[in-house]
C-alpha cells in the first residue's frame, strides 16, 4: 500500500483467479490424446478440466466445428493457492537452467501468462506413464490495474522473474 500510495485496503491487488490450459491440436489425428491430457491436467489442478471445441470450421487445418482442441482449467480460492504452492515452490524449480519467468508476459491490465513447455516438472505426473510431452499454459488474473501493481503482487508471493541486468 506504501509503494503505490494507495488511501484504501481493498485497492491493493490480489489474486483472483488461475486458468490452466492445454492446446490439443494433435487431437485432431488421434482419439486417445484427449483423455491422456485430461488425465495429466486432472492430476496437475486436482479439478477436473472443460473441453475447448472450435467454433468454426477451418479446412486448411482439418478442423471441425464442435471438435475438441484443448482443455482448461479455472481455480479459484483454495484450489487456486495450492496450486500457485506447487508450482513456485517445486515445479519451477525443477526445470533445468531456470534462471526466472519473464518480464514481459503482463497483458498490460495486470494478468499474467507463464507458458510451460512440459508437464514432467510436477512431482504427481510419472515421468513413465505420459504417452507425450505436452505443453501448459498458465494465466494468473488479478485486480491489478495495470502491470506494476501486478508484478510487485506476484514478486511478493515469489514468483522469480528473470534479471535484466
Amino acid at each position: 500500500m506504501k509503494e503505490f500510495s494507495f488511501t484504501n485496503k481493498l485497492r491493493t491487488p490480489i489474486v483472483e483467479k488461475v486458468v490452466v490450459s492445454i492446446g490439443l491440436g494433435e487431437a485432431l489425428t488421434s482419439s486417445n490424446v484427449i483423455e491422456a491430457a485430461k488425465k495429466d491436467l486432472q492430476l496437475i489442478t486436482g479439478q477436473r478440466p472443460i473441453e475447448t471445441k472450435a467454433k468454426k470450421s477451418v479446412a486448411n487445418f482439418k478442423l471441425r466445428e464442435g471438435q475438441v482442441i484443448g482443455l482448461s482449467v479455472t481455480l479459484r480460492s483454495k484450489n487456486m493457492w495450492h496450486f500457485l504452492d506447487r508450482l513456485l515452490n517445486i515445479a519451477l524449480p525443477r526445470v533445468r537452467d531456470f534462471r526466472g519467468v519473464s518480464n514481459k508476459s503482463f497483458d498490460g491490465n495486470g494478468n499474467y501468462s507463464l507458458g510451460l513447455s512440459e508437464q514432467v516438472m510436477f512431482p504427481e505426473i510419472d515421468y513413465n506413464e505420459i504417452d507425450k510431452l505436452r505443453g501448459l499454459q498458465i494465466n494468473i488474473v488479478t485486480t491489478a490495474y495495470n502491470n506494476r501493481e501486478s508484478k510487485k503482487l506476484l514478486e511478493l508471493l515469489g514468483l522469480p522473474f528473470e534479471d535484466i541486468n
